[in-house]
């Protein structure tokens, strides 16, 4: 009887090992096949970034969006405005210590233009904050195009966070290229692998939750005017 016991004692402690074994390889093979998901999508990224150009030639919309965090993304946009591109321009994230006589002074454009066409948005905190305010700002003004300015590697969340809320508007990007990665030479400089690997890591995010709708989607004229010109 003991035996029996003894030999049941050793299968059971057999088959829990067996389990233990067989999990632990199932975690071993499932966290190989995340992390070469991750990195082959990282590659994909990448040379989806070194592929963005600023356009030579491109269609006028209603509005022009920038979203901060350079000094030639602001000078881009206001050229933009400038040549007609769009009727207005949002500045999306600016500081809410910067004054608009300095962003103007920066950029180097027209007092008559900045009261007249520029909007500057202080509300904005991160790419989903900039995607929420040019949302209102575009309802507001009931536009239904909008050129968007940012810089390559920023581009595909920006629009990826655009399009959940203004899921029918038109976006045209127009990245702006500091630093050309057509050359594989980017591999070997840390700070632009360290760019791009956060990046990549919050646009991932950024997919995570686009699989849930956006609670704030808004209708290109779904809304009155509320933004005034920059003062």
């Amino acid at each position: 009887m003991t035996s029996m016991a003894h030999t049941d004692s050793e299968h059971v402690q057999v088959n829990s090992q067996t389990r233990l074994a067989r999990a632990y390889r199932v975690l071993v093979l499932g966290g190989l096949f995340l992390s070469a998901a991750f990195l082959g999508g990282f590659a994909v990224f990448a040379a989806h970034i070194a592929s963005l150009e600023t356009p030579a030639e491109f269609d006028s919309a209603d509005g022009i969006v920038v979203l901060t965090g350079g000094q030639s993304r602001l000078d881009t946009g206001v050229d933009l405005l400038k040549a007609g591109k769009g009727k207005r321009l949002l500045i999306s994230g600016v500081n809410p210590k910067a004054r608009v006589e300095d962003l103007r002074v920066a950029t180097g454009g027209e007092e008559q233009l900045f009261n007249c066409c520029v909007d500057i948005d202080r509300a904005a905190l991160n790419t989903i904050g900039n995607a929420e305010e040019s949302a209102k700002w575009a309802a507001a003004n009931t536009y239904g195009s909008i050129i968007v300015v940012t810089n390559n590697y920023h581009m595909p969340r920006s629009l990826l966070e655009m399009r959940r809320i203004l899921p029918k508007a038109d976006l045209q990007p127009y990245p702006v290229v500091n630093t050309p990665l057509r050359s594989s030479v980017w591999l070997s400089k840390p700070d632009a692998l360290r760019v791009l690997a956060t990046e990549y890591s919050k646009y991932v995010a950024a997919l995570a939750r686009g699989m849930f709708p956006a609670p704030n989607a808004v209708e290109p004229y779904e809304m009155v005017r509320v933004n005034t010109p920059a003062q």
